[in-house]
């Protein structure tokens, strides 16, 4: 008899995989389409070691949302996404849920009037989700990024045309988020999730299409167009490891923008007492590249929808908008690639969600938040997600939970 630990993941053997799936997704839905994306991905002869499925693991374009995937001397654009550097940051203050008026509507408001969001005019002059004159803190901090973007730019002309300081500071839309959450100690944090903004979306759109574009002869023997890579010392391949270290950067300066606009909104709301804000602070990305070292091999680690959860790093896995959030630190666990979930994970599509789910439904699900409960949040509420209490079974050898959070208001684009 094998004196060997049980696995805590479950190796999925899938037909032509060159290298195995490790699955955290014992007790959660692992759906058709997600596994057959697995599969493909698997068969890439730039595949190293292994796949690593996180328990919120779901389809996505090209590659899975929650999978972690090592390459030797290459990287898939698709991979890493079009929402490049996405993540989530979250700062504990010295305010306790007594502290907070009885009434939340006018909290929620200055946060609302304090971060421009969502998306109006098709994106245009007049869009609600982006400054039109922006504050002096946005000018200064894009006068450090701007740069290193037109060194980007001036090599790509498409990208010149993004909208970048405009969009800094910006929420945005989907599943992006700002919130005042209540930990197991009835202490106030706030918790927001978002990402690199137009610019970052136009980096991954133009990079993606040039990685088919280079090897258009080799497309057909892909398992996925959407697939395609840059290899090490190909003509492009400097050019967007340069242009998605620049986004992420932008996406990290972007939510330490809208996280002081928070703060700054909630000192100025009538009943909430002076506070601080930055008892623990943590700001993480769980869409992005980085160069590491897994198993004494150094190999180009993608995150798609997982955050890094080395030993003792920190992290955050959000719920849905009824659901709860947990601050973790890292077990670094080896076999998960030292990765975790980036939160609860789609369980439908957005259509299939306000098909199936009235506003009643959603007002009952996010019952005690003070959040939109119309029409247009349908595609985010609770039900549409895995439970998280599920997820986080799932992965309890991948992480230690810290904090359990709840939130009290919700902002959503």
């Amino acid at each position: 008899m094998s004196s060997d630990p049980p696995l805590d993941h479950d190796v999925l053997l899938e037909e032509g995989a060159r290298v195995p799936i490790r699955a955290w997704t014992r007790g959660v839905a692992l759906e058709d389409a997600a596994r057959r994306q697995l599969a493909n991905v698997a068969r890439l002869p730039i595949v190293h070691g292994w796949i690593a499925v996180m328990p919120d693991v779901h389809w996505g374009i090209g590659a899975t949302v929650g999978s972690v995937i090592p390459t030797r001397g290459a990287i898939i654009p698709a991979a890493v996404g079009v929402d490049i550097g996405c993540g989530m940051m979250a700062a504990r203050t010295t305010l306790a849920a007594s502290d907070l008026p009885d009434d939340l509507a006018e909290l929620r408001r200055a946060i609302e009037r304090a971060v421009p969001h969502g998306r109006t005019d098709n994106g245009g002059r007049g869009d609600r989700g982006a400054w039109h004159d922006p504050p002096e803190a946005q000018a200064r901090a894009w006068a450090e990024l701007e740069p290193e973007f037109r060194r980007i730019a001036d090599a790509h002309k498409d990208i010149a045309r993004a909208r970048h300081v405009n969009h800094l500071g910006t929420l945005g839309t989907g599943n992006h988020f700002i919130e005042v959450c209540l930990d197991e100690a009835e202490r106030v944090w706030f918790m927001l999730h978002s990402g690199s903004r137009g610019v970052g979306n136009r980096i991954g759109t133009h990079f993606i299409e040039l990685a088919k574009k280079d090897m258009e002869r080799h497309l057909a023997n892909l398992p996925d167009k959407d697939l395609a890579y840059f290899e090490e010392g190909a003509g492009h391949f400097d050019d967007y490891c340069r242009a998605v270290a620049w986004a992420q950067r932008y996406a990290m300066v972007n939510r330490e923008l809208m996280m002081a606009a928070v703060v700054r909104a909630a000192r100025g709301t009538k009943g909430v007492p002076p506070f601080e804000a930055d008892a623990l602070v943590v700001n993480c990305h769980h869409n992005y590249v980085a160069r590491e070292t897994h198993g004494g091999a150094e190999v180009w680690v993608t995150r798609k929808g997982a955050v890094r959860a080395g030993l003792g790093d920190m992290g955050i896995i959000p719920g849905s908008m009824g659901a709860r959030s947990y601050i973790v630190r890292g077990r670094g666990n080896p076999e998960s690639l030292e990765s975790c979930s980036h939160g609860a994970g789609r369980a439908m599509s957005r259509g299939e969600a306000k098909r199936r789910f009235t506003l009643d439904d959603h007002a009952a699900a996010t019952s005690g938040v003070e959040c939109r409960k119309d029409a247009d949040v349908l595609d985010e509420t609770p039900a549409a997600y895995k439970p998280i209490d599920a997820v986080m079974a799932a992965q309890r050898n991948l992480v230690d939970v810290v904090h359990t959070l709840k939130q009290v208001v919700c902002v959503k684009g």
